[in-house]
C-alpha cells in the first residue's frame, strides 16, 4: 500500500484540500447530468454516488483525523447512505494509507522524546494497521510481542476546524436546523478530543478490561503505561483476524453463536451495569482469535450514560411502553424527540415516525432469544431508512431532535446490530448479562 510522507496540519492546508475535493464533486455532478441523457436515472445516480464516494474518501484519507473519523462514523449508517459511500467509507475503519517509515520515526521522537530503538528491543517502522486517528506497529521488548499505536501528527489540533468544515454537509444530510444544533456538534467534538488523549484511552481500556474480564469468550490486551504517552499507546499484540474478515469465511454456526453471545453480553453488561459503553463498534475494533474468542480493542471512544437518559431510553425499549400511547408520547418529550414548540403536524408526524422506528429496532428486547442472522429483520430496517430518506415532508421539518446522548447510543446499537448480523449469530440470550 502507498504510504504518506506528509499530512496537511494547518487550517489553511486542510481547508484547501477539502475545497479541491469539493471541486471534483462538482465535476462529477456535471458528468451526472450528461449521463442522464444516455442512461437511466438509476444508472446515472449510481455512477454519481460511486465517483463522489471515491473522490471524497481519497481526499479525507490524506487529511486523516476528524474528517476521516466522520467518514468512518457515516459508514456505519448503512440505512442512510447510498451503498457506494458505505463501501468506500468503511475502509476508514481499518484500511487507510499509513505514514511512511521516516515520518513514523520523526513523529515517534516528537511524541516520546526518544527514538523507538531506545525504548524497544525491536520496532518495525512499517505499519501493520492504519485507521483514522492513528496507526499500529509491531515491536518487541523482553521477549514480548507488542502493538504500538502512534497518533497521526496534527490530529488533535485540527478537530475543531475539521468539524467546522464538515458541519454544513452534516446539517444538510441529517436535516439539522435551529439554534440548538450546536449541542450535537459539541458532543462529537468532545468525544473526538477524548479519542486523541491516549493517556485517557489507557485508563478507560484498563477499567473496561477489569470490569468485563469475567465475560466468557472475551479477551483484552494488557496495556503498558510506562511505554506510552499522550499520543502513543503500547499494548500486547493480539493475534487474530478482523471480525468482518472472519465472518466472510466462517461456516461454523456454533462459533458464530458463541462469538455473538460474547459480543452481546459485552455491550449489555457495559450499558446496564457499568453505565458506560464502548461507542465505536466497528469491525476494525474486534479480532477473532484462533480459538474463536472475541478480542476487544481501542477504548478511546467511551460514552457515559447518565440516568436521565438511560431510564427513558430503555423504558421505550419495552413492548408495553410502545403499546401505551400516552406513556410513549411522555417518554418522547423526556428524550427531547418531541418539543414544546412543535406544531400539531410535527407532533403527529414525529410521534408516528418514532413509533414505527422503535417498534422495529427494539424487537430483540421483546424476546428471550433473538436470531441476528435474520435477513428480513435487517431488510426492514434498511427499507425504513430508505422510506424516510425520501420523505418530502420530513425534509421540510426541523430534524434537530433528541437528546445529544442519542448520537453515540444510536451509533453503538447500529454498529452492534451490524456486527451481530455479520457474524450471523443465532439464539442469542438477550438478558444473559444479568447472570454474569
Amino acid at each position: 500500500m502507498k504510504t504518506i510522507d506528509k499530512i496537511p496540519t494547518s487550517k489553511i492546508q486542510r481547508a484547501t484540500k477539502l475545497v479541491s475535493t469539493g471541486a471534483k464533486v462538482g465535476v462529477n455532478y456535471i458528468k451526472y447530468y450528461g449521463d442522464k441523457l444516455t442512461k437511466t436515472e438509476t444508472e446515472a445516480k449510481e455512477r454519481l454516488n460511486q465517483n463522489n464516494a471515491e473522490d471524497i474518501y481519497d481526499g479525507l484519507k490524506q487529511l486523516k483525523g476528524s474528517a476521516l473519523k466522520v467518514a468512518q462514523m457515516l459508514s456505519m449508517e448503512k440505512s442512510i447512505l447510498p451503498q457506494a459511500y458505505v463501501e468506500k467509507f468503511s475502509l476508514a475503519q481499518f484500511s487507510v494509507p499509513p505514514l511512511s517509515p521516516p515520518l513514523v520515526l520523526k513523529t515517534f521522537k516528537k511524541y516520546f522524546g526518544k527514538m523507538p530503538n531506545e525504548i524497544y528491543d525491536t520496532f518495525d517502522a512499517t505499519s501493520v494497521n492504519a485507521a483514522s486517528i492513528g496507526q499500529v506497529h509491531i515491536a518487541e521488548k523482553n521477549g514480548r510481542k507488542l502493538a504500538v499505536k502512534i497518533q497521526y501528527p496534527g490530529v488533535a489540533e485540527s478537530i475543531a476546524s475539521d468539524l467546522a468544515m464538515v458541519k454544513p454537509i452534516a446539517m444538510s444530510m441529517f436535516n439539522i436546523k435551529g439554534k440548538d444544533s450546536d449541542k450535537y456538534f459539541k458532543e462529537v467534538e468532545g468525544k473526538l478530543i477524548e479519542e486523541t488523549n491516549y493517556i485517557l484511552e489507557i485508563k478507560q481500556s484498563k477499567e473496561i478490561a477489569h470490569k468485563c474480564a469475567h465475560i466468557p469468550n472475551l479477551l483484552f490486551p494488557q496495556y503498558y503505561e510506562e511505554l506510552s504517552s499522550e499520543r502513543i499507546i503500547t499494548m500486547d499484540y493480539m493475534e487474530g483476524e478482523h471480525l468482518s474478515e472472519f465472518a466472510t469465511h466462517n461456516t461454523n454456526q456454533e462459533s458464530a453463536n458463541k462469538l455473538g453471545q460474547a459480543l452481546w453480553d459485552f455491550y449489555m453488561f457495559q450499558i446496564h451495569k457499568v453505565k458506560k459503553v464502548h461507542a465505536d463498534p466497528h469491525p476494525g475494533n474486534f479480532l477473532i482469535s484462533e480459538e474463536a474468542k472475541l478480542i476487544a480493542l481501542d477504548f478511546g471512544c467511551m460514552k457515559t450514560i447518565p440516568d436521565e437518559f438511560y431510564i427513558p431510553y430503555f423504558e421505550l425499549a419495552k413492548k408495553e411502553s410502545i403499546a401505551d400511547r400516552a406513556y410513549f408520547v411522555n417518554k418522547l418529550y423526556q428524550l427531547e424527540i418531541l418539543r414544546e414548540d412543535d406544531s400539531e403536524k410535527e407532533l403527529e408526524f414525529f410521534t408516528e415516525l418514532f413509533h414505527e422506528m422503535l417498534s422495529l429496532f427494539t424487537q430483540p428486547f421483546h424476546e428471550d432469544t433473538f436470531d441476528f442472522s435474520d435477513a428480513s429483520f435487517f431488510g426492514k430496517i434498511a427499507e425504513l431508512g430508505e422510506k424516510y430518506s425520501k420523505n418530502a415532508e420530513l425534509r421540510k421539518m426541523n430534524g434537530n431532535r433528541g437528546s445529544k446522548h442519542f448520537i453515540y447510543m444510536n451509533r453503538t446499537f447500529f454498529g452492534l446490530y451490524n456486527l451481530m448480523f455479520d457474524l450471523k449469530a443465532k439464539d442469542i440470550k438477550i438478558n444473559n448479562f444479568k447472570t454474569l
